[in-house]
């Protein structure tokens, strides 16, 4: 069977359309939705077929979007139509089917069975047995800067012949760019946000992998973050220099000569990961910039005007999501004191919009009265009062011994009607 029949069949087709829609997404240029992708393909497979097996397939140009990067920059990505979305993850289904065996092992990126952690404890191997000098290479707008060329001629050499999956694959390096109304063309460059661009850039980067190997150097590649790890300052500097002119040369990357540097690994940051010596071995850590946009993103769902709006319930719920996804990516890393210390601070935003939301004294009096009833506590009746009467500001009144014996870590864990219990950082970590 051809590679194009393999991408074409119903059942790799029925597969990639699941997947768009699991993965939901913004509309591209033609405002189609994911919703309207079953009845589409109905009336439109045979003809879609077709197109692609003569060569007249004309995916539509991508939408320009921007997200924002840790540093303040944007990060542009480029949105396909669903219609195209779909026949990117057909195509990307059979290549990974076929690639994904041949690429290198220190390869972690957009890969099944494999993770950033995978990626970050691996580092952590080299870092343990000596190989203590970072390499930490920045390749300069990577998905913009891929030559077509050159990955049409990689994909040859790694036996995806079929003339009909390369021209299938050309045309939506090609698509264009939509950007105010305007279409510009795509004469290099892969765009992030489709879902062929992942496989595509690791096939392009594998050629990297493999002189890696050859040079019997150690590294960790995810995506097109890239560390090189050996023993000494020296010969960092000089793998540095002689990788960069290598992937000039040969890939026609251009390797940042500002962020690309040698360091130590505690100031090298990996995939928002860095390093610690902790008994005389290395281990690894949340980064000070990774900490930071944990309190942003739930200084954002707390801010007073927005929290006290809504239902705590929501508030809650987004701000355990939030938690919990942190934890569980940085969870391989040692940070017992800061997560303590992070969720004192969130009880106390929590306590704050709690307080607001009870509004006036006679009603926070009431409810804390109510709150002492059901548990061990006995506070007089004399300290309640002063606490629902205090002149004190929320901030510090959220901060008083009996706020924080009755609106405790216990109460605000336990889910009461509608409203989930929150989540206790430390405890989750720990568990």
């Amino acid at each position: 069977m051809r590679l194009i029949d393999e991408i074409l069949s119903d059942s790799n087709i029925d597969r990639a359309i699941l997947q768009v829609k699991r993965n939901k997404g913004v509309s591209g240029v033609d405002k189609m939705t994911v919703d309207e992708l079953d009845e589409y393909f109905y009336k439109h497979r045979r003809e879609i077929r077709h197109s692609i097996l003569n060569k007249k397939y004309k995916p539509q140009s991508v939408k320009r979007v921007y997200i924002p990067k840790p540093n303040g920059k944007k990060r542009p990505l480029g949105i396909p139509t669903v219609v195209d979305r779909v026949i990117q993850q057909a195509v990307a289904q059979v290549l990974m089917k076929k690639l994904d065996s041949s690429f290198s092992e220190f390869s972690y990126g957009f890969r099944p069975r494999r993770s950033a952690q995978m990626a970050v404890l691996k580092t952590l191997e080299y870092i343990n047995e000596g190989y203590d000098w970072v390499i930490d290479l920045d390749i300069e707008a990577y998905f913009d800067t891929v030559n077509h060329d050159k990955l049409i001629s990689i994909l040859r050499e790694k036996n995806v012949n079929d003339s009909t999956t390369l021209h299938l694959i050309r045309k939506f390096m090609q698509a264009g760019i939509m950007e105010d109304g305007l279409v510009k063309p795509s004469r290099i460059g892969v765009p992030q946000g489709g879902p062929l661009s992942p496989i595509l850039s690791n096939v392009y980067l594998d050629k990297f992998d493999k002189e890696l190997e050859n040079r019997g150097l150690r590294f960790v590649r995810y995506a097109d973050d890239c560390n090189i790890f050996v023993k000494s300052e020296m010969s960092a500097n000089r793998v540095m220099k002689s990788v960069t002119l290598w992937l000039e040369r040969k890939l026609f990357l251009k390797v940042s000569a500002t962020k690309t540097k040698v360091v130590r690994p505690p100031e090298s940051k990996f995939l928002g990961f860095t390093y610690i010596q902790r008994n005389g071995e290395w281990k690894c850590k949340p980064s000070n910039q990774s900490k930071m946009k944990l309190y942003d993103k739930c200084r954002k769902e707390l801010v007073r005007r927005i929290g006290i709006a809504r239902p705590i319930a929501v508030t809650f719920r987004r701000i355990n999501q939030i938690v919990v996804g942190w934890i569980n990516y940085y969870r391989i890393g040692i940070m017992k004191t800061f997560i303590d210390d992070f969720g004192q601070w969130l009880r106390h935003k929590i306590r704050v919009i709690i307080l607001k939301q009870w509004k006036i004294p006679k009603r926070i009096y009431t409810n804390l009265q109510n709150l002492m009833k059901n548990s061990n506590l006995h506070f007089t009746d004399e300290q309640i009062y002063s606490v629902a009467n205090t002149r004190l500001g929320l901030y510090k009144q959220a901060c008083g011994h009996v706020i924080n014996f009755l609106i405790s870590p216990e109460f605000l864990g336990k889910r009461i009607g509608e409203r989930p219990g929150l989540v206790n950082p430390l405890k989750y970590y720990l568990s």
